[in-house]
Order: C-alpha cells, then sequence, then structure tokens
C-alpha cells in the first residue's frame, strides 16, 4: 500500500471522527430557542432603537418571552397595539402605559438668556460640555449644538435657528429615549403625553438661587414655591432651588402656570385662557349703564 494511499485513509478516518465529536458535542450542548422569540420579533417594529432598555428588538423578544409578568414591560415605538400582539402570542396580559413624548426642559432662547461669550469648538454638546460652561450664565441650559436631533432616528426633532434651541416633532416621536441619552445637560425627559396631547411641567432645570437663575435668564425657575403653596393634588415638589410636577399627579388645572412670576412653567395645547376680569369688568359695566 503507497504512502499516497495511507495519508489519504488517515485524513479521511480523522474527518469522521472529527465529524462525529462535533455531532456529539452539538448534541450534548445544544441550546433550546423557545420558536416564540422569532414569532414576538416579527411583530416588533424593528426600530432597534433601546427605547425599552434592551440593545435591540432581539433581545426585547427574548426578555419577553421569558418573563413570567410583562406587565412592566413596554415597546415605545409599537406601543399598546403591539404589546398586544406579543401578549396574544404569549399568553400573557400586557400592561397599560400611557402614551409619552419627549419635551425640552429649557426656554433659554436669545431673547431670554443673553451670550456672554462665543463657542468655537466642535460642534457637539458632548465636547461642549467637557470643555466649559456654556456660551450664556446659565450652566444648565441647552447648549443648541444639536447631539439630540442627531441622535433621533425618527426625524422627531430639528434644531430652531432662531431660538437656538432643539423642537420636539410631537406626531414624530415614538418616546424611545435616545435624545434624553444624548443630552449631557439633561434638561430633555420623557412626560406623558396628557388627555388630547396637553401637558403642564416646569420649562428649565437651573438649581441655581433665585437672584442668580434670574440674571442668567429671565424666564428660570426661581425657587420661590408659589407654585408648590397653589397646588391642590400636591403635585408639585421643590428640591435644590427648582419645582417639578410630576405628571402622574398633576390633574392640569393650571393654577400654578397662573402664579408662576417668571413664566417658566408651560401649559401646552390648552385653549386660550378667558378673561374673566375683563368680563367681570364689561358686566359692571353694563350693570351701571342699565341702572341709569
Amino acid at each position: 500500500m503507497s504512502i499516497v494511499l495511507i495519508t489519504i485513509m488517515t485524513l479521511v478516518g480523522l474527518g469522521a471522527l472529527a465529524a462525529v465529536i462535533l455531532y456529539l458535542a452539538s448534541q450534548k450542548f445544544k441550546v433550546f430557542e423557545d420558536p416564540r422569540i422569532d414569532q414576538v420579533e416579527e411583530v416588533l417594529p424593528a426600530a432597534n432603537c433601546g427605547g425599552c432598555g434592551y440593545p435591540g428588538c432581539r433581545a426585547f423578544a427574548e426578555a419577553l418571552v421569558k418573563a413570567d409578568d410583562i406587565s412592566d414591560l413596554n415597546c415605545p415605538v409599537g406601543g399598546p397595539d403591539v404589546m398586544a400582539k406579543v401578549a396574544e402570542i404569549l399568553g400573557k396580559e400586557a400592561g397599560k402605559s400611557a402614551p409619552q413624548v419627549a419635551v425640552v426642559r429649557c426656554n433659554g432662547t436669545c431673547e431670554h438668556r443673553p451670550r456672554i461669550n462665543q463657542y468655537e469648538g466642535a460642534s457637539s454638546c458632548v465636547v461642549a460640555a467637557a470643555l466649559y460652561g456654556g456660551e450664556t450664565g446659565c450652566s444648565y441650559g441647552c447648549y443648541g449644538l444639536g447631539d439630540c436631533v442627531e441622535a433621533c432616528d425618527f426625524d422627531a426633532m430639528y434644531m430652531d435657528e432662531e431660538t437656538g434651541l432643539p423642537v420636539v416633532i410631537e406626531d414624530n416621536c415614538v418616546a424611545c429615549g435616545a435624545c434624553v441619552d444624548a443630552c449631557p445637560r439633561d434638561i430633555i425627559e420623557l412626560r406623558k403625553k396628557g388627555p388630547k396631547s396637553r401637558r403642564i411641567y416646569v420649562n428649565c432645570v437651573n438649581q441655581d438661587k433665585g437672584a442668580v437663575a434670574r440674571k442668567a435668564c429671565e424666564v428660570a425657575c426661581i425657587g420661590c414655591g408659589k407654585c408648590v403653596k397653589v397646588c391642590p393634588f400636591d403635585a408639585i415638589t421643590l428640591e435644590n432651588n427648582l419645582a417639578y410636577i410630576h405628571d402622574d399627579k398633576c390633574k392640569l388645572c393650571r393654577k400654578c402656570v397662573a402664579e408662576c412670576p417668571t413664566n417658566s412653567i408651560l401649559e401646552i395645547n390648552f385653549p386660550p385662557r378667558k378673561n374673566k376680569p375683563a368680563a367681570k369688568e364689561a358686566a359692571t359695566e353694563k350693570t351701571e349703564e342699565e341702572s341709569k
């Protein structure tokens, strides 16, 4: 028998032995994957935005299948409709979460927050935050360099050239939280959309004392506490010289809006207020005329 033939037979034998070993190893260490993972992943929106708290839709699908209770898990992009389909596939009950939207808690426009210097570095909020305090006297406000806009994959934000602040397009926002993570100043947060998309929140994150905050921005919260006192639902807290409205307690009565001396509390998508004093004066004048 030639050396070549022996070599070939030896290699064939080694190959067969390796195949057997690999087969046995694959059977022993085989990992079973629940077929429902693929089914759940198919109904997810495939946005892979991370808004659910997982690195992608596949990871979220795996978490949903493995979880005994999915009421605390939510896909912000798909919303209730998608979670209802997931619940049907898994035979579990989906939680009911209120729709959310991103809000920019800064109203420090050029008009309200004068510039005291000019930044000429890289056009990145993260870079600017690492280098200096900002172009204004407010060390808490928006840098206006658009990191949040770049982070948004749903065309739900843009930079307003006039104000220098980011603007959220409510109809496009899926509350994925990418803009929240991208902001080094933590001025963007997710809040409940509210009934008829009506919301009330303190449009400021400045924690300086009143006089310092007001000097830097004329619409800054000065921590006076008037809104806290007037709120009948205990929905407002005051901490570190800054008021905060909790959207789970707020009943949208708007009493705090009228009470704020710096107009730092915003009311969104509400109808115009009725001018009650003017109406009362008109009624008084009419009564006087009739008496004459």
